[in-house]
């Protein structure tokens, strides 16, 4: 179980719940084909980001095995919210999880993912104890596994062509860190 105290600081973010004042700025996010080209879903109208924003505003524990946590990411020098970052607890008896996160893409480049990914990885080790998080992504999003790889997970499969995503065939990549290996980084 993980209950954060809230708000969670970085060098420069501040990671916290999302609240509905946050709609305008989520739906300026959402509305850009950019951000979700390699995403499940399609750009969102303001009433679909509307929708998505209920459902993040309830993300802010993990309190069963199968829960997401959805925070949202502000640069603390302005409170301008660049993105989310996500935390899926998978099984409880393998200590797995799931890390994810979408930035607007005039914050790309920044280092703001990695620094906000980090920290849920933080909490996923050491507050809820995982023993494995794994990372997702669509094979084309170069730019994510640099993410993930700054952060130190390791590429362990390409899946050529598993997935019909928006019509077209698409090929996925994990990547994961273990415990250990996330406490052992220098």
């Amino acid at each position: 179980m993980l209950k954060p105290s809230y708000p969670i600081r970085t060098n420069r973010l501040i990671l916290r719940p999302y609240t509905p004042d946050d709609l305008d700025a989520l739906h300026a996010i959402h509305r850009l084909p950019q951000v979700t080209r390699y995403l499940y879903w399609e750009p969102r109208d303001r009433e679909q980001t509307r929708e998505a924003l209920k459902r993040k505003i309830t993300e802010t524990a993990l309190l069963e095995e199968g829960q997401a946590l959805t925070l949202a990411v502000e640069l603390a020098a302005t409170g301008e919210l660049l993105g989310d970052v996500l935390l899926i607890w998978h099984s409880r008896a393998h200590r797995s999880g799931e890390i994810g996160y979408v930035f607007h893409p005039d914050h790309h480049g920044r280092g703001y993912a990695t620094e906000a990914t980090r920290a849920v990885l933080e909490l996923g080790f050491d507050g809820l104890d995982l023993h494995r998080v794994i990372g997702r992504l669509d094979a084309r999003n170069e730019a994510s596994a640099r993410v993930l790889e700054k952060l130190g997970m390791r590429r362990e499969a390409h899946f050529l062509d598993n997935e019909i995503v928006k019509g077209e065939w698409t090929s996925e990549i994990v990547y994961a860190i273990l415990r250990r290996e996330w406490h052992a980084r220098p």
